[in-house]
């Protein structure tokens, strides 16, 4: 498929009538796991897409251009509000974390498991054990504030057990910067890779960022507050890979043709009818946006699309499903990784006056930190965790359920 190929409606002929902006929610109980992260993962792409572009018009000064990317952020701001109302009414703000956190790690499971590019798999396996973890202590947080037990939210489809303990997380900042990628010789799908990854994890670190302030109980606002610290590092981290060299057309190129990439996979692989509609449309609506930005990027910069996209066949596209046994792999072989500069190495590895160490002293005891705290308590309330997992945990330190782990990947 080549979104350049398709045909599409003039620019002003985009706009979703109101009546269409509030579409009919999906049903909690009976609606696919894979089809709420669609939706949690093209909310944050809308996000991304609208944020980028006001960035964008504040360091131009050409009408045309500037005429371009408002009425293109209006259309793209239309299509977010439709999709984020797409969550009913009765989820609650712990329900819809569980959902943000599936989609974390089997998006990234995904996208590792697909990418050729070294540096970005590393990224990805670094952060993914990371976003297992969080699910984990809000499952926990959910058992015990709602009593649902959040393996019936995933499908079963994602495990629930430690991963990287959060406590290990807090690092430095400077030491989540990766070496970037060349866009000019870069694969496309490396390229979308770390466009879509940093879209999504942007969105998380902002719904978190945000909703903290709103949950009923001390424990959760410390938790959201706690976790959404690590979300920025991994914002950090994921939008380092991609090119800064990029001119902001190109760049435009880039997130317009990613949208087309996303919401065609999207289309392909829903299952819910009425869903799958609205992703079409929106694939038809972005492949107008991507010709726009082509367009502008050849006149004023005299630059093809195919020096940012090639010739614009997508490349395999995205779909969503269980990747227990990866996560399993990558829980036995790095677990124990923290990050050194451009680099990751193992906790043992690196010396006693590292600045991992300084940090982690600068914010204080990890046994008073909330995702530490939200486990003591589950095991203090039930005699142990709440876990869903198909066998033993594959790292022996992380098997006691009746204590948690605050020493892996985080002291020597």
């Amino acid at each position: 498929m080549n979104p350049f190929n398709e045909k599409s409606k003039t620019l002003d002929k985009n706009f979703i009538p109101m009546r269409k902006m509030y579409p009919k929610s999906y049903n909690k109980d009976h609606t696919s796991p894979y089809t709420k992260t669609r939706v949690i993962l093209m909310n944050g792409t809308e996000f991304e897409s609208v944020w980028f572009m006001h960035q964008f018009a504040r360091h131009c000064d050409v009408p045309e251009i500037l005429s371009a990317l408002a009425t293109v952020r209006r259309q793209e701001q239309q299509q977010q509000k439709r999709i984020s109302c797409l969550k009913p009414l009765n989820e609650s703000i712990l329900e819809t974390t569980i959902g943000y956190e599936q989609l974390a790690v089997d998006l990234t499971a995904t996208l590792a498991r697909n990418e050729k590019d070294e540096n970005n798999i590393k990224a990805l396996n670094f952060a993914l054990l990371e976003d297992f973890d969080h699910l984990y202590r809000y499952a926990n947080l959910l058992k015990m504030d709602k009593g649902i037990e959040a393996d019936t939210l995933v499908g079963k489809m994602t495990e629930i057990m430690p991963g990287r303990p959060t406590v290990a997380e807090h690092r430095y900042p400077a030491d989540d910067l990766k070496p970037h990628m060349n866009g000019d010789n870069a694969d496309l799908y490396t390229k979308l890779v770390a466009s879509t990854i940093t879209a999504a994890e942007q969105q998380t670190m902002n719904y978190y960022m945000n909703i903290a302030q709103w949950y009923k109980n001390d424990l959760g606002r410390r938790l959201y507050a706690e976790i959404a610290m690590i979300e920025e590092a991994h914002v950090t981290q994921y939008e380092s890979l991609k090119d800064p060299n990029m001119t902001w057309l190109e760049q435009w190129v880039l997130h317009e043709y990613c949208e087309c990439w996303l919401y065609y996979s999207a289309m392909e692989d829903e299952t819910d009818e009425a869903i799958k509609k609205i992703w079409a449309e929106h694939y038809r609506m972005e492949v107008s946006h991507l010709k726009v930005a082509a367009k502008l990027l050849k006149k004023y910069e005299n630059t093809s699309y195919e020096k940012v996209v090639g010739d614009g066949e997508f490349p395999k596209l995205l779909k969503l499903g269980s990747n227990k046994d990866y996560v399993r792999r990558v829980l036995g072989s790095t677990v124990t990784l923290t990050a050194d500069e451009g680099d990751y190495k193992d906790i043992k590895r690196i010396p006693d006056d590292h600045r991992f160490f300084e940090y982690q002293k600068a914010l204080g005891d990890a046994e008073r930190n909330p995702s530490h705290l939200v486990i003591q308590k589950a095991i203090d309330k039930w005699g142990k965790d709440y876990r869903y997992q198909d066998s033993e945990h594959p790292i022996k330190e992380l098997r006691d359920r009746s204590s948690d782990n605050v020493k892996i990947a985080r002291t020597k």
